[in-house]
C-alpha cells in the first residue's frame, strides 16, 4: 500500500489564513499513517520549534517517530526585495514559493531566507525576498513549483507556455534533482489548465510530479470556522461577498472582501489524496521521494552560553566552564565577605553546596553575564530592582550582586532556583527603570554583539470572551446582541469551561448565542495567534541568524521570531525587564516617586491592577521610611 505525505501545509502561525493547529495536524497523520508531515506557513518559520518538538512526542516502540517533521516555509519571493515604493498601477507583485529543508544546511539556509525577509525584504505585513537570496542560500533546499500563486503557475495563466518554461528551467537549473512539479486540485478552474502545462514539463524534462493539497484547516468541517478567521483578521464581515483570489490577500476591491474559493483546503486522508490523483498516482507516491531524502532533524541544542572574559589568574584550567566558575567562586567569596559580618559554618555550608551545584550544571557563565551587565546597569544610574521570582534563593546570587534580598534571612530555597535532578536554564529576572532599560541592552548588545543578542517574541491567543466578541462581529450579530452572548457566559470563562454541558442552555436561550458557540468555539480558540512582545532578552554564543529567526527589534536590537515555549527545546539566556506599568517591576514611576515630595497624606501605588482597577496602595510614610524594606517584601510576595 503506498503511503502518502502532506508537504504543503500550514499551521495557525500562517497569521493571516492559516487555521491548524500543530497537535491536531500530528494527530490526523498518525491516526492515518503518514509517514511525514511538512510546515510550510507563509513568508516564516514561527512554528517550526514547536513542530519539531511534536513530532518526538510521538514515537514508535522502537523509539523512531511516528511522523518524520519536515521543516519548510512558503516565501513571498519578489523581483527585488528592496524595492518599497509602489502604486496603483504598479503593485508589489509576490509569488509564492514552497522551500523544504533537506539536511542541517538546508534548515539554517531557511533561517537565512526567513530571517532577511523580515530584515531586508519586510513591506507592509509581508517579509519578501527575491531570486539573488535563493540563488545565494540555496544549498540543501527542495523546491517544488509550489502553488496557484508561485512563478511558474502565474506565468502560464498570465503570459505564454513558452515563457512559463523560461521560468520553471531557471528553477530546474538551480535545484536540480531536488526541483518538483506540484499539482494541486482544489475545484478550481485555472488549475486544471496549470496542471496540464506542468504534466507536460515534467515529461519533457523528466521532473517527478508530487501531490499535494494547499491545507490551512485540519478537517473540511472546520471551512465555515475558518472564513470566520479570515474576516476576524481581515476586520470584514462574512456576509460580504468575497472576490475568491486567493493569490492576492490584499486585494482592495469595493464591497469584496478576501475568501477562500471553497471547503477544499483542509488536511485530507491518504484515501482522500488518491482518489483526487487516481490518473497520477505517481503523484501520490512520489511524496516518499521527498521524504527519503530529508534527513531528521533535532532542534534541541545544549545549553551553550557565551565566553564571558575572566581575567587570566583564574584561566587555570583546560576547561573555559571550570575557568568561569573558578572567578565564579571568588566572586562569591569576596562578595558574601561584604554581605556577611560574620561568615558562619551555615552560611559557608550554603555557599559550597550552591557553587558545587553551579558548577555540576554548568552555570557559571550565566551567574557572571547576569551579574556583569546588572553592576554595568547601576554603574550607570539605572534603577534595578532587588530581583524577584525563585532566584531569590540564590546565596550566590546575592553574594555576587544579582538581587539585594538575604535568602538565609529569610529561609529561602535554593532548590526552587536550581535544581540538578532537573536541568534547565535558571531565569533571572530582573527589573530595570523604563527610561535605564535600554542602556542596559545597548551595553549587553555591544560587549557581546548586536548578532548574538536579541528580544524575544512569544504568541498568544485571544481569550475566550474577547474571541466570542471577534466571531459575533464577523457575524454581523449587532453590538446589542453580540453582548447578550457575551453576557450568558460565565464571567470567569475559558475555552474549556464553555464547552461544559451548560452550553445546550446557553444555546437553548438565545439563536444568537448558538451561532457564535454551536460549532466555531470547538475550532477557533488555538488559531487566532497574535504576536506578543515579550519583555525579556537572550545572550547567544553563536549569531543569531546560523539557528533562529530573528528580525530588526527595538532601537536596532534583533529580535527572535521563533515560538520558544515548548520546554527544554534550545538553551536561553533570557533576561526580563518588566516594563513600568503592571506586575510587582520596578518601573519609572517609583523612582519618581520616591524622589519627589508630596502631601505627607499622599499615597503610593505598589503594583497596578488591571485597566479601571487602581491595584494595592501604601501609605507614603510607611514607603519613604524604610523603602528598602518595602521592596524587599514586594520581593517575598513574589518569591
Amino acid at each position: 500500500m503506498s503511503k502518502f505525505s502532506h508537504l504543503h501545509t500550514h499551521t495557525q502561525f500562517s497569521l493571516l489564513d492559516g487555521a491548524a493547529s500543530i497537535q491536531s495536524l500530528y494527530k490526523k497523520a498518525i491516526r492515518d499513517g503518514m509517514p511525514a508531515l511538512a510546515i510550510t506557513d507563509h513568508g516564516n518559520m514561527f512554528g517550526a520549534f514547536e513542530f519539531v518538538s511534536e513530532a518526538y512526542k510521538h514515537k514508535n516502540e522502537d523509539g523512531t517517530l511516528k511522523v518524520k517533521p519536515i521543516v519548510g516555509c512558503e516565501f513571498y519571493v519578489v523581483e527585488d526585495r528592496y524595492k518599497k515604493t509602489f502604486t496603483k498601477e504598479q503593485r508589489d507583485e509576490r509569488y509564492h514559493q514552497i522551500l523544504l529543508a533537506k539536511n542541517k544546511k538546508g534548515y539554517q539556509n531557511l533561517i537565512k531566507l526567513t530571517s532577511l525577509g523580515f530584515t531586508e525584504g519586510l513591506y507592509s505585513k509581508y517579509p519578501r525576498i527575491d531570486k539573488s537570496l535563493i540563488e545565494q542560500y540555496h544549498e540543501g533546499l527542495i523546491a517544488t513549483t509550489c502553488c496557484i500563486g508561485a512563478y511558474v503557475p502565474q506565468t502560464i495563466l498570465h503570459e505564454s507556455e513558452e515563457k512559463a518554461e523560461q521560468e520553471f528551467r531557471w528553477w530546474l537549473d538551480l535545484f536540480g534533482e531536488d526541483y518538483f512539479i506540484e499539482l494541486q486540485r482544489h475545484n478550481i478552474k485555472e488549475q486544471e489548465k496549470i496542471n496540464t502545462t506542468l504534466l507536460t514539463f515534467a515529461k519533457r524534462y523528466n521532473v517527478p510530479i508530487i501531490a499535494t493539497n494547499d491545507s490551512h484547516y485540519t478537517d473540511r468541517d472546520d471551512a465555515n470556522a475558518h472564513d470566520i478567521l479570515l474576516c476576524i483578521n481581515t476586520g470584514e464581515k462574512q456576509s460580504t461577498p468575497g472576490y475568491d483570489d486567493i493569490v492576492n490577500d490584499d486585494l482592495s476591491t469595493k464591497n469584496r472582501r478576501f475568501k477562500f474559493p471553497n471547503d477544499q483546503f483542509y488536511f485530507k486522508t491518504t484515501e482522500e489524496m488518491k482518489k483526487l490523483f487516481s490518473d497520477v498516482p505517481q503523484a501520490i507516491d512520489n511524496t516518499n521521494m521527498i521524504v527519503d531524502r530529508v534527513e531528521v532533524l533535532n532542534l534541541k541544542k545544549d545549553i551553550l552560553l557565551p565566553a564571558f572574559p575572566i581575567p587570566k589568574e583564574f584561566q587555570i584550567h583546560n576547561d573555559s566552564n571550570l575557568d568561569q566558575w573558578e572567578y565564579l567562586k571568588y566572586l562569591t567569596m569576596e562578595g558574601a565577605k561584604l554581605r556577611y559580618s560574620d561568615l558562619t559554618p551555615a552560611i559557608r555550608e550554603r555557599l559550597d553546596f550552591e557553587l558545587f551545584t553551579i558548577k555540576t550544571m554548568g552555570f557559571a557563565g550565566y551567574f557572571l553575564i547576569v551579574s556583569d551587565f546588572i553592576k554595568a546597569g547601576r554603574d550607570m544610574g539605572v534603577f534595578i530592582g532587588p530581583g524577584r521570582g525563585s532566584a531569590a534563593g540564590s546565596v550566590v546570587a546575592y553574594c555576587i550582586g544579582i538581587t539585594n534580598i538575604d535568602p538565609i534571612k529569610y529561609d529561602l530555597l535554593f532548590e526552587r532556583f536550581l535544581n540538578p535532578d532537573r536541568k534547565s536554564m535558571p531565569d533571572i529576572d530582573t527589573d530595570f527603570d523604563d527610561e535605564g532599560r535600554q542602556r542596559v541592552i545597548e551595553y549587553v548588545a555591544k560587549k557581546y554583539g548586536r548578532n548574538q543578542a536579541a528580544q524575544i517574541v512569544t504568541y498568544g491567543t485571544m481569550a475566550a470572551k474577547m474571541s466570542i466578541k471577534d466571531v459575533a462581529r464577523a457575524l454581523d450579530l449587532g453590538i446589542y446582541d453580540e453582548g447578550a452572548v457575551v453576557q450568558l457566559l460565565p464571567s470567569a470563562v475559558t475555552y474549556t469551561n464553555v464547552l461544559a454541558p451548560d452550553i445546550a442552555r446557553i444555546v437553548a436561550e438565545s439563536v444568537e448565542a448558538g451561532r457564535v458557540l454551536d460549532d466555531l468555539l470547538w475550532k477557533l480558540p488555538d488559531r487566532q495567534v497574535r504576536i506578543v512582545l515579550r519583555h525579556c532578552g537572550r545572550v547567544d554564543p553563536e549569531s543569531l541568524d546560523d539557528y533562529l529567526q530573528n528580525a530588526d527589534g527595538y532601537q536596532g536590537l534583533r529580535r527572535v521570531l521563533f515560538d520558544l515555549t515548548p520546554e527544554a527545546l534550545i538553551s536561553e539566556m533570557k533576561v526580563s525587564g518588566l516594563r513600568g506599568r503592571g506586575g510587582a517591576g520596578f518601573p519609572t514611576w517609583l523612582k519618581w516617586q520616591l524622589t519627589r515630595a508630596q502631601p505627607a497624606t499622599q499615597h503610593y501605588v505598589i503594583c497596578n491592577g488591571d485597566e479601571g482597577d487602581p491595584g494595592a496602595f501604601m501609605d507614603r510614610s510607611v514607603l519613604e521610611s524604610d523603602p528598602h524594606a518595602v521592596l524587599e517584601g514586594m520581593m517575598i510576595a513574589a518569591y
